[in-house]
């Protein structure tokens, strides 16, 4: 008990413990196999070093190390073992048989196999490819790494979640993202921003329906299961220190923007704006200033990562802090957290007992500038600094009230700038992450398990708009004095446990594996916000209530308002599985899974999902003998899985979204003569049920020439039924569409992953690795009677096309003869004025890629180590409304344009690409496809360079590992893209603009063990 408690408190001494070393001494000893045979060829490797030596014939090695230090023993066929260096100069060793020693495991939902027995489609990536990267949300690091992942970044704030899809969206209106389990844990997109990265294992990405399918009714987008760090047993303390520091910037555009000189000669020629009134030596004389690199700036990131383990013969942890800080290249966006995470594990002397604890506690603190994305010129940042005119500089700037008189856009900079000097908005958030996984083996056959986790997050947001602000004093309606504050506090609680029994049996040349499931998820949600009008600017500080005004009888201005909510979730399942194996080449695997969700009524709430999975390990067959392959193996899968979260609305989360969609819902509000009045708001659908996801998969597997060339080829259809869709019904009870089940979906696809070790040797290593997805989706069938869904957008759906289709009228180029805008009717006419309704046309494009994936580098050469990846995306087209804004003649005088506009069309420049200034059909251009761009892309997404110094420099000095690195991300890109990030992408609207774009990322960093 004492040694169990000395290495549970290792970890907390350490912060307070100073450490001598003694000098380097000759350690020896014999090492034997389980029944007592010396064992010649075992590699003894002093951990952290590349110091190591071999047994010779009797089993007897030598080797000189120090006190401290760990010696790792290893050998094919046997399991690995580790001692600890003390005081003896001796250390025997008996190891021990594992047949599976030197198989990769292969993660299989809530089981593994080895890579030969398993029939699933999932990629590993282990922490070699994603550790000491800049990223604050751990699954970017992700980003081109998994065939058939399309990870594109949503905005540029620190810790956002980028947009995650897994072989093409599979559902029109609800969350197409993967299922996240980390430590047994399910969690949704948001968990991630509190998370350290460095505490990362593993990601392993489930793709086909033998893989998903026991997820039942959560698994139709993929899962993705996150292992975090563990110690190892027989294993010293070992600590390791982790020390970066970032630099990001505003990646490049190439929109030709006017300088001050330009732009107010363009004004002055169309008699608008502040050129309009000024003489030639006044515009000569106008200062330029650069309002982008006045919003955007330089962010600094600091992180730093302590971590420690140990392990005695049946115990060990794993233990870490992490501090991260990160500026964002926009004013005002930063993100700051704190984390500590401890994992136990320990097993009972016969091996009967295994448990293991996992536990994260995350604090974190988010500045996030809002309405970006948006068109407000006295709320989005990222609107002042692309298109403020250049002329007005920040000296400009008094104070708020000043800006009132006279009311300008010309002054949207002061604006922003005004906002903030004057606006707050602030996330904090406590996340706590905890699982206790125990097993035990009833018989040598048979063994109880149980997952119990949760995940509790505590919210509160504020933002306050100061009394003496331009937004307060303009939207304050006289009153005075003005100024908002809001704030918001939400809650979130979720329970999951998982029980199960597995049987596992090998006859001779069978083998057979059989589970069996249940598993209980409850989660519970609650907020509660204010909104206060009127704060006192003489106590006024962001998010204390010191400056709240009172309400008083003459003015209800100053009367909060409240609101608050309360949400509740929950599944239940009971499921099953069976592997079975002959003689390690031939084998199959079946799930069954039935799953009750609270979004249904009772009638319909119940589901069942099901694969089947199959494998030929063709390589060994006698026929193969001698042939070139190594592994070649033939995999297929079928079966279903479900998405229970049809409605994708973001809040307050996937776990509550469209709780009752099943029933007849009122709203309260206003009636005649001004009474309280109840309305119906929704007409329920007592048959609504998930949406289930038909996956057919065939792969293969192959390593070739000694393994130096691996690689990975599988095609797939997923056939998505009982699409979540508003149906359009009668006005008659003030409600027009019905929510229903129906319409299908296809995505059919081919994945690939292909490694070749161009060398390998003990000093030069080098690897070519590619990774790619081709995906093409069809809607199949839609519930309207022409097979169409068309609103107003510049998107439709159709019969036969893919989701988020452009639709609408095409754009044909400039009429030399006057100078305005050509267009294309329906029929292929060439036209001035089209019908906005009857010519608008499919043009079979969207949003999402043909192609996506990534080739990539490693190389390591006696110490020195490189990796460089280059991400790319083909089959994009995108809407560039920046461009737009800045091409546009009626901004002249308000905004920024681009040089663009002084090619335009004039009767001495008749052929030209920019039509007239005053062109009269200048206003149709914006809603046709001028502006739809190709935005295919390759990208230099991440490089790193760095030394680890050899053991024998490091000798005497304390450290186990030194190693130096620097890296950068998203340094190079090749695309026709003319904005300042290719990939920054919303998620749900197509047509907005001046989005925050993801930085350019330069680090530097160490790493120290001890």
């Amino acid at each position: 008990m004492k040694s169990k408690l000395a290495y549970m408190l290792a970890p907390l001494l350490v912060l307070c413990m100073s450490f001598s070393f003694a000098q380097e001494r000759t350690i020896s000893g014999n090492v034997t196999d389980q029944s007592g045979m010396p064992l010649p060829g075992v590699s003894v490797i002093i951990v952290g070093t590349q110091t190591g030596t071999q047994t010779d014939f009797d089993g007897n090695y030598s080797i000189n190390a120090s006190p401290g230090q760990n010696l790792r023993f290893s050998y094919l066929g046997q399991k690995t073992v580790t001692r600890l260096v003390g005081s003896s100069s001796n250390i025997d060793v008996r190891m021990e048989e594992d047949a599976e020693a030197l198989e990769e495991v292969v993660v299989q939902g809530y089981r593994t196999a080895t890579k030969e027995t398993s029939s699933i489609s999932s990629q590993t990536i282990t922490s070699a490819t994603i550790e000491n990267r800049p990223n604050a949300n751990l699954v970017q690091t992700l980003s081109g790494q998994v065939a058939g992942l399309n990870i594109t970044a949503a905005t540029g704030q620190p810790g956002a979640a980028p947009n995650v899809v897994l072989r093409g969206q599979g559902s029109i209106t609800g969350n197409n993202e993967p299922l996240y389990i980390i430590d047994g844990i399910p969690v949704d997109a948001n968990a991630f921003r509190s998370l350290n990265p460095n505490d990362i294992d593993s990601f392993s990405v489930l793709r086909d329906a033998g893989a998903t399918a026991i997820y039942g009714n959560r698994g139709a987008n993929g899962v993705i299961i996150i292992k975090t760090r563990q110690g190892g047993y027989n294993q010293g303390l070992q600590i390791n220190y982790t020390g970066i520091t970032s630099f990001s910037t505003l990646q490049d555009n190439k929109y030709d923007l006017m300088d001050s000189q330009e732009q107010l000669q363009l004004e002055r020629q169309l008699g608008r704006g502040r050129g309009s009134i000024l003489s030639e030596a006044e515009i000569a004389a106008a200062p330029t200033f650069d309002w982008s690199n006045f919003f955007f700036d330089t962010g600094v990131t600091q992180n730093h990562t302590l971590n420690m383990s140990s392990g005695a013969e049946n115990i060990n942890q794993f233990t870490s802090l992490g501090y991260f800080e990160q500026e964002g290249i926009l004013s005002d966006s930063d993100l700051k957290r704190f984390n500590i995470r401890s994992n136990i594990n320990g097993k009972s002397s016969n091996d009967k007992f295994n448990y293991g604890l996992s536990l994260g506690i995350n604090y974190s603190e988010s500045n996030e500038p809002n309405n970006v994305g948006g068109s407000g010129i006295n709320r989005n940042y990222i609107l002042g600094a692309y298109q403020s005119v250049p002329y007005i500089t920040a000296d400009d700037y008094t104070n708020g009230a000043d800006l009132l008189s006279p009311l300008s856009f010309a002054n949207t900079p002061l604006f922003l700038l005004d906002r903030l000097r004057t606006f707050t908005r602030q996330e904090d958030e406590v996340q706590l992450l905890g699982s206790l996984n125990a097993s035990y083996k009833i018989t040598p056959s048979l063994t109880a398990n149980v997952v119990l986790s949760s995940e509790f997050r505590d919210e509160i947001r504020t933002t306050a708009e100061g009394p003496e602000s331009f937004n307060a004093l303009l939207f304050a309606q006289g009153k005075d004095p003005s100024g908002t504050q809001f704030q918001q506090s939400t809650r979130q609680f979720s329970y999951n446990q998982v029980t199960s029994l597995n049987w596992a049996k090998v006859f001779g040349k069978h083998s057979l594996d059989i589970g069996v499931y249940t598993e209980y998820f409850k989660a519970h949600f609650q907020e509660f916000g204010y909104t206060q009008e009127g704060l006192d600017p003489k106590t006024f500080a962001p998010g204390d209530g010191s400056a709240f005004i009172g309400d008083n009888p003459d003015n209800d201005f100053y009367v909060d308002s409240v609101n608050a909510n309360i949400l509740d979730s929950g599944l239940f399942s009971y499921f099953g599985s069976l592997d079975y194996d002959y003689d390690t080449k031939y084998g199959f695997a079946a799930t069954l899974r039935r799953d009750a969700s609270y979004r249904f009524s009772g009638s319909n709430r119940w589901g069942t999902f099901w694969s089947l999975a199959g494998r030929w390990n063709i390589h060994n067959e006698s026929f193969m003998d001698g042939s070139i392959f190594n592994i070649l193996k033939l995999r297929a899968s079928y079966g279903t899985t479900g998405n229970q979260n049809i409605a994708n609305t973001g809040t307050p989360g996937i776990y509550f979204d469209a709780p009752d969609r099943t029933r007849d819902l009122f709203a309260t509000g206003t009636g005649y003569g001004a009474a309280n009045a109840l309305f119906l708001s929704q007409i329920g659908n007592s048959t609504l049920q998930w949406e289930t996801i038909t996956t057919a998969n065939l792969g293969f597997d192959f390593e070739m020439f000694n393994s130096r060339v691996r690689g990975t080829l599988e095609g797939y259809i997923r056939t998505t039924t009982d699409l979540y869709l508003e149906s359009p019904i009668s006005a008659i009870n003030a409600v027009t569409e019905l929510n229903t089940n129906s319409g299908e979906l296809e995505n059919r696809g081919v994945d690939f992953t292909l490694n070749y070790d161009v060398f390998r040797g003990q000093d030069f290593n080098l690897t070519l690795s590619a990774v790619g997805n081709f995906n093409e989706q069809e809607i199949i069938d839609l519930p309207t009677e022409d097979g169409t869904v068309i609103d107003g957008g510049l998107t439709a759906l159709r019969e036969g096309g893919r989701l988020d289709e452009y639709y609408t009228y095409r754009y044909a180029g400039v009429n030399p003869a006057n100078g305005n805008l050509l267009f294309l009717t329906a029929d292929g006419n060439v036209t001035e004025n089209p019908d906005v309704d009857n010519d608008r046309v499919f043009l079979n494009s969207n949003r999402a890629p043909d192609w996506n994936g990534s080739f990539s580098l490693q190389a390591d050469y006696k110490g020195w180590f490189t990796t460089v990846q280059m991400n790319y995306a083909f089959g994009v087209d995108r809407y560039d409304f920046d461009l737009s804004g800045f091409q546009s003649p009626d901004n002249v005088g308000q905004f920024r344009t681009t040089r663009d506009l002084l090619r335009a069309w004039t009767p001495d420049n008749r052929v030209t690409d920019i039509p007239a200034l005053n062109a009269t059909n200048r206003a149709l251009g914006g809603s046709s496809d001028r502006y739809l761009r190709d935005a295919d892309f390759m990208r230099l997404r991440f490089a790193t360079i760095g030394y680890s110094f050899p053991a024998k420099a490091l000798e005497g000095t304390g450290f186990s590992k030194v190693s130096i690195f620097a890296n950068g991300e998203n340094l190079l890109t090749f695309t026709k893209w003319r904005g300042f990030d290719v990939e920054t992408l919303n998620a749900t609207n197509v047509t907005q603009s001046r989005l925050y774009p993801t930085p350019r990322t330069f680090s530097i960093g160490f790493e120290l063990g001890f």
